[in-house]
């Protein structure tokens, strides 16, 4: 997708969602146009491709080149530590990635992931400034939490899952 800036933006998904760009790096946001319930799939995840770990992909498996590159306004998605939609795959097709609601989500509400419940470890840690009441300062992974402090957010993947299982026994 590249950087897209208010000049050069095009949204990949015109009537559901809406980049929010702010000044200075990574403050941009995205909002949702529409009002979803808690469980509904947002938006299919389609033209993603293979790509490494970076502050643009999001992990997909427990290999270290197990990521994806979003290629969409899905990018700005940012980090919550009480997030509102969660990056899953589809129960019934593996490989089908699609946005899901975690909590009633109103038209003009941000969209935050709790990006530990992909990512083993962060390929830029950084100082959350989420101000949830539930905040953990900073974000490094999922390699960095306990399991009971990851499933509080309401939504893991199975191989994040499956890695602190094995980091634990």
């Amino acid at each position: 997708m590249g950087a897209a800036t208010p000049n050069t933006y095009v949204p990949t998904h015109p009537g559901s969602f809406l980049v929010e760009f702010v000044p200075g790096e990574y403050r941009s946001s995205l909002k949702s146009l529409k009002s979803f319930q808690a469980g509904e799939t947002l938006a299919l995840l389609t033209g993603i491709s293979k790509g490494v770990k970076a502050y643009s992909s999001v992990q997909c498996g427990n290999g270290p080149n197990d990521h994806i590159e979003l290629n969409s306004d899905l990018l700005y998605v940012n980090h919550s530590c009480e997030p509102n939609v969660a990056f899953d795959l589809s129960a019934s097709d593996r490989a089908k990635w699609h946005l899901k609601a975690l909590k009633k989500i109103d038209a003009g509400d941000h969209l935050t992931f709790f990006y530990p419940s992909t990512e083993w470890e962060m390929s830029q840690p950084f100082t959350c400034e989420c101000r949830a009441p539930t905040c953990l300062g900073t974000i490094q992974g999922a390699k960095y939490l306990s399991l009971q402090d990851l499933l509080a957010r309401g939504y893991v993947s199975p191989w994040i899952i499956e890695a602190k299982q094995s980091q634990s026994g």
